[in-house]
């Protein structure tokens, strides 16, 4: 029987490509979303994967959601802490809300989705845990007080629970993208885009989301044992640590 892998935000963008990546690796998946029921709806139809409802703000939602898809798919070894917002302003101008909802989704969001999981993972002396940070959690970002913050406390949270797992078989490692050719950046105005972001790239292209899926899979795989702690900056040179 083929291990079970959940993608959270994982029926759009970056999210998708992950999605897809571990079913072809012959993972049976699961992909949670928060809004976009047309998306979701599209996105099962496209692939066959599953997908189920729910925020990762709300920890009894994740607690609920994940025993549901326990119960109907199997015990979960891979997880795949996707889900992210933003709610960008510069600092002087951000509110109380802005910064709430950045860090109930983008940090707390993986605890809520870990947590569960965690005694089943140890209980079965094997799992993968997969945090999608951000280049801005390591550098920072102005008008991203909010998101650096967050992105920044995933590459923590990492660090710690992979010490905590690795007698037990768990591996956590985070994946920092830069800039990718996801709906969201491909928003940004053209002119932007190509005479202040792209240049900034060494290899001078965005990113594909397939290139951040690559990634995870290899993180997924038991061939990836010996790699926990660890950061991987996918953002084509533009930020070393």
């Amino acid at each position: 029987m083929s291990k079970v892998a959940l993608v959270t935000g994982g029926s759009r963008g970056i999210g998708a490509a992950i999605s897809k990546a571990l079913q072809d690796a012959g993972y049976t998946v699961a992909a949670t979303y928060a809004g976009n029921d047309d998306a979701a709806k599209a996105f099962t139809e496209e692939t066959g994967i599953k997908t189920y409802k729910w925020s990762v703000a709300d920890y009894d939602a994740c607690a609920t959601g994940i025993r549901q898809i326990e119960e109907e798919v199997g015990p979960i070894a891979v997880l795949v802490n996707n889900a992210g917002i933003t709610r960008d302003a510069m600092f002087h101008k951000m509110t109380p809300q802005q910064w709430k909802e950045v860090i109930d989704t983008n940090l707390t969001g993986v605890f809520n989705m870990t947590h569960p999981v965690w005694s089943g993972m140890r209980d079965r002396k094997f799992g993968r845990i997969i945090n999608i940070s951000s280049i801005n959690g390591q550098k920072g970002q102005a008008g991203q007080a909010n998101y650096s913050a967050a992105k920044a406390g995933d590459l923590g949270f990492t660090k710690a629970l992979a010490q905590e797992g690795a007698r037990a078989g768990i591996t956590v490692n985070a994946i920092c993208p830069g800039y990718i050719a996801t709906e969201m950046v491909k928003a940004i105005d053209e002119k932007v885009l190509n005479d202040k972001i792209i240049p900034q790239i060494p290899v001078g292209r965005l990113g594909e989301p397939e290139e951040i899926a690559r990634t995870v899979v290899f993180l997924a795989s038991d061939e990836a044992g010996f790699i926990t702690g660890s950061t991987i900056s996918a953002n084509g040179g533009q930020f070393f640590v």
